[in-house]
Order: C-alpha cells, then structure tokens, then sequence
C-alpha cells in the first residue's frame, strides 16, 4: 500500500488553504498530523478521500489517483472517522458500527459482519455498548464507536479526524497506542490528526506537521518536534526533553504564573460578598 501526495492545492471560495501539498507513505505506520487551527488538517484528509476534490495537483493510492476509484471500492481501502458524527437515530452500537462493513457486505455476508463488529467492540473494550441506543452513550463512547465502524470496514488506511478529542487523559493514552499496535498487527496506514504534541510524539511512528497550508516538516517526533518548529509553528517557546527516547514538550511563558496579584481591599470583600451569596451553604 502507499499513498503519494503531489502538489496538493485547494481553497474555500478563492481563499487558498492547501498550498502545494507534497509528502509520501509507503508502509504500515501511524502518522500523526499536528499544526495550528486553521492549517488545513482537515481538509488534507477530505481530499485524500474523496470528499473534496483538489484544485491543483494529485492524490494517489496504491498507484491509482483517487478521483479514479468509484465511491464503493474508495471505502473498501480507505476508511474515516470524522471529527464528530451527526447521527443522532436511535440505532444500537452493534447497528451504527455495522454500517462501516456495507463496502464489503452482501445478502450472504450478514453473519460474517457481525462477528466482525463484535470483535471490533471487544479489541476496544466496548463490547458491553453493544445494545445501547448510540444517541445515549457519553462523547467518549461516542468516539470509540466511530472508532470501531471505521475499523470494520478492514482498511488499507484509516484516516482519523483527532480521535482522542472526546477522552479523558487515560483514554486518550489508551486510544493512540491501541492506533500504535494495529497499524502494526493489521498491517495498516493510520493518518491522525492531533493537537497533544506529547501523545504525537509519544506514539507516532511519522509526524507530519503543517503551517500556513503547507508542510512544514515530516519526519519521525525527533526531527520534526524541536523547540524551533514549535516557535515558528505554534508562535510559543518551549523545552524539549527526551523521556524514553521520545521528545516531551514543557510549554513555556514569559509571564511568571506564580506571580502576586495585588487586590484593593474593597475588591476583595465584594469578591467574598458575592460568593457568599452563590453558595446555598453560606445563606
């Protein structure tokens, strides 16, 4: 499998957001797309699958440009979770993820889906969710269920619109190393789009960092993750420490947060005054 990005442009309404796009994976890995909102992460992954349609330049998959393969066998290599699903029906768990196996199902196939969308609960810990309404669940069971009905569609690539957004630290953790180990066991390229320098560095295998609607840098967390990408990147200082051979960014403030703040007294007892009055305890 591989993936060829060349000279990739688009814009919303004569507004330019990618800007000459060019960058290549060619083996199983998880590639992790950092940068500022607004750089065009979204809309990178959009035109890798299809939704928009690249003004200028090229997006090939498996040697064939995209704007070749129909819809159907689009979905049988790619699969995507979007940033947030506006399914709001009150299917199960087990029907909304079995919705990622239609690229692949037929009339005879409905046994084999299943068993494929229970294991899929199972690997993520969800498989208890099964029966619930999918419009009940928390925004973090939301997320792994989006998670799950891409996976089942049995990808090539997965592109991920920042799956951990929804979670919890823990969660979080947990989520991107599972994406770790299953572009490993599943032979599989997972594109991630993330704002937590630290998970990126941490668990990606490629980083591709973006500014201004280009590629700034692409490479693995030690390159691409500096003290000077994130100052010309994200516009602020850091320290770049190594924790188990992996960069770990401190951000940094010129402004000292332990500083004394001197309020005049009569603030300060309008301030009490009023808190006084919010808590029912204190009434």
């Amino acid at each position: 499998m591989n993936i060829n990005i060349k000279g990739l442009e688009f814009g919303y309404s004569g507004v330019p957001v990618l800007n000459d796009v060019t960058f290549d994976i060619n083996c199983p890995q998880l590639v992790a797309i950092l940068g500022p909102n607004g750089v065009g992460k979204s809309t990178l992954i959009h035109c890798m699958n299809k939704i928009l349609e690249p003004s200028a330049g090229s997006v090939i998959i498996n040697d064939k440009e995209v704007s070749n393969y129909s819809l159907k066998n689009l979905a049988k290599i790619i699969g995507y979770v979007p940033y947030a699903s506006s399914d709001s029906f009150p299917m199960t768990v087990v029907d909304t993820v079995l919705l990622g196996r239609h690229p692949h199902s037929n009339w005879r196939s409905i046994d084999n889906d299943l068993n494929y969308v229970f294991n899929t609960l199972k690997l993520l810990g969800i498989d208890d969710l099964a029966m619930r309404p999918f419009n009940e669940l928390s925004a973090g069971q939301h997320q792994k269920v989006m998670l799950a009905r891409g996976l089942v569609q049995e990808p090539q690539i997965l592109l991920l619109d920042e799956p951990t957004a929804n979670l919890d630290v823990k969660h979080q953790i947990e989520v991107t190393r599972m994406l770790r180990d299953l572009s490993k066991s599943k032979q599989i390229i997972i594109i991630m789009i993330c704002h937590d320098l630290n998970i990126a560095a941490k668990y990606a295998d490629n980083i591709i960092m973006m500014h201004e609607g280009s590629i700034f840098a692409v490479g693995p967390a030690s390159e691409v993750i500096t003290e000077s990408n994130i100052r010309e990147v994200y516009e602020i200082d850091s320290k770049i420490i190594t924790d188990m051979g992996r960069p770990h960014v401190i951000l940094r403030d010129d402004v000292d947060v332990n500083q004394k703040i001197d309020i005049p007294k009569e603030q300060t007892s309008s301030i009490y005054i009023e808190n006084k009055i919010k808590d029912p305890s204190t009434v």
